[in-house]
């Protein structure tokens, strides 16, 4: 569910119209429900917690939306951070997320950020090789600590709805191979600096089926059980994110409910501490990008080619995923629906959100809201092509703010300098 819906005709976040904040902040821009990132939130947690789990860490994915309003209106709720950087350490707390509700993964932490960790005393930090095991140990004893960690595991399992968010297979990059996971984790009980508290794993982003969920738990609770057999304790079992949200063009993945009710079967009777790291899920649909037509050029072939002014520079997301985004008029005119390829102004070829795409007729001026854009959109900006950073505004019911302005292009110079011989 998410709050963007007509009213009199115009689209509109919860009570406020979209119109009301483009005209106001200029478009492109990010517009953010905070309605249904609460919602999202707290029906997990409520799953979860009926399925009989206990009351888990629901870690949210900063890399999603590492906005420190989205963040911070998550954790007013309980929230946890899950974040692969000190940068994301430092939203987290920005935001309110106390230390003991952060996670900290990633594949290639710096011994700087390793350290930043462990003086702030996160959760756990989720170690994914035997190199940066060494390191954390090494640090930690530097800094006269006894470091937390899980020891991240690749259970070998496909998932994910693209080969670039599949992250649970044998060849990726993340975690340790699972034959080596049970030697790893007893090296760090008998280390006098490292705390192993228990393993996690993450196979992969928009899943839309459980069937590899289901395979890859039952791996990771043989683990535990292998673990506690050789005498060593697991307190927790982190279990990733990755659950599917509907994109429109996708059958609708798994609800929470039936979720939850496969962890808890699969689990039954473990008595672990579970820990969740769920992004997309909870701020996916919590957001749209606004953007405006800058012109309509109709080519004689028969060619339409709806020119916005955001682009993938904006929104990477359709270039680098082949992604799908419902594309909806904010104010939709009367009359047929034309096929369309809604483009940006971009100098590259892959500035095409989409080809033949059936729309209302639009015309310059118009409004179109990209829907489910609230995960990996603004995160992912940057200012190609030397364009302004893309804005972003949170409502709260009949109220709405900036919360990420657009950045002038004197402050995007001042941000640079010439070497002292130019």
């Amino acid at each position: 569910m998410n709050h963007f819906e007509p009213s009199q005709g115009v689209m509109a976040c919860e009570s406020v119209p979209l119109p009301t904040i483009a005209e106001a902040v200029g478009t492109p821009v990010y517009v953010y429900s905070s309605a249904t990132l609460e919602r999202h939130y707290e029906v997990l947690r409520d799953a979860l917690m009926a399925a009989g789990l206990g009351r888990p860490l629901i870690a949210f994915a900063v890399k999603a939306n590492s906005n420190v309003a989205v963040i911070k209106t998550l954790a007013r709720l309980g929230c946890g951070a899950d974040v692969v950087s000190e940068g994301e350490i430092r939203r987290a707390l920005a935001a309110g997320v106390p230390p003991e509700r952060i996670v900290f993964s990633g594949v290639g932490k710096t011994a700087r950020e390793i350290a930043f960790a462990l003086k702030t005393g996160v959760a756990e930090i989720n170690v994914e090789s035997e190199p940066e095991l060494e390191a954390v140990a090494r640090i930690a004893a530097e800094l006269k600590v006894r470091a937390a960690i899980a020891i991240r595991v690749n259970p070998d399992v496909e998932a994910g709805g693209h080969a670039k968010i599949s992250t649970g297979k044998a060849d990726s990059k993340f975690g340790v191979s699972f034959s080596e996971a049970a030697r790893l984790y007893a090296a760090a009980a008998v280390n006098a600096h490292l705390d192993p508290v228990g393993v996690a794993y993450h196979i992969g982003s928009q899943i839309v089926d459980l069937g590899p969920m289901e395979a890859a738990c039952r791996k990771m609770r043989g683990l535990v059980e292998q673990l506690r057999a050789e005498g060593l304790p697991v307190r927790r079992l982190d279990l990733g994110g990755g659950l599917g949200v509907p994109y429109f063009d996708q059958p609708d993945p798994p609800g929470v409910e039936p979720y939850a009710a496969m962890i808890a079967r699969v689990m039954q009777g473990l008595d672990v501490e579970f820990a969740f790291e769920p992004g997309r899920m909870i701020c996916a649909n919590a957001g749209v990008l606004v953007a405006r037509v800058i012109h309509v050029h109709r080519r004689p072939e028969g060619r339409n080619f709806l020119v916005l002014d955001a682009a993938m520079n904006d929104l990477i997301r359709p270039a680098m995923y082949d992604a799908f985004h419902d594309i909806r008029a904010v104010k939709p005119r009367p009359g047929e629906p034309v096929l369309y390829d809604v483009v940006g102004p971009v100098c590259e070829s892959g500035d095409t959100f989409t080809r033949d795409r059936l729309l209302p007729p639009l015309e310059a001026g118009d409004l179109v809201a990209f829907m489910t854009a609230g995960a990996y959109g603004a995160a992912m900006a940057s200012e190609y092509n030397t364009r302004p950073l893309v804005p972003e505004a949170m409502v709260k019911g009949g109220e709405w703010a900036v919360i990420r302005p657009r950045p002038s292009y004197e402050d995007m110079l001042a941000a640079e300098r010439p070497a002292s011989w130019l």
